[in-house]
């Protein structure tokens, strides 16, 4: 497996990575198979594995979780987005500091880890400044929560502003 540098994080993750979206009641609900697939992918020399909190309701999280304990975790580079629907609360998405804290929390217990090594804003959020949602980041960051701050969904050359339409 041929490794790259991850930016300029100091971090290599493998030239392929492991998506995980498909593995819960969103395409394949048997655990057992999905950990097994996971474990193919480590054993290949895989070390990047991407996965959500709202992909199968955190069931991938989940399935993740199970796969990487045991001593496992420490070798993976793991990427977690967020801002997508988590069920049919209004506040279970976005970028907001409130579902940034709560979102984190729950991935950080489904998938049995003290740390994100990514922890990525997967969809732009329109309504909430990005001043607000980079400041909990960052908090999560200096907590040892997560580790770097990429862009997860982003147009090259996109840049973020306040939106125009909040009050100050």
């Amino acid at each position: 497996m041929e490794y790259r540098p991850l930016g300029r994080t100091g971090v290599s993750v493998s030239q392929l990575c492991l998506g995980a979206m498909m593995f819960g009641a969103f395409g394949n609900s048997d655990h057992d198979d999905a950990i097994a697939i996971i474990h193919r992918a480590l054993d290949a020399g895989i070390n990047f594995i991407d996965t959500a909190d709202g992909y199968s309701a955190g069931e991938s999280e989940e399935i993740l979780g199970q796969a990487l304990a045991g001593g496992r975790r420490e070798s993976v580079v793991l990427a977690v987005k967020f801002g997508p629907p988590f069920g049919a609360d209004p506040n279970h998405r976005g970028a907001s500091r409130r579902w940034i804290t709560e979102g984190v929390e729950g991935s950080l217990r489904r998938l049995q880890t003290d740390w994100i090594d990514l922890y990525q804003v997967g969809v732009p959020d329109p309504d909430t400044d990005i001043d607000e949602t980079l400041a909990a980041l960052t908090d999560l960051v200096r907590a040892g929560k997560i580790r770097p701050l990429p862009s997860g969904r982003s147009r090259p050359g996109h840049r973020y502003r306040r939106d125009p339409r909040r009050p100050d």
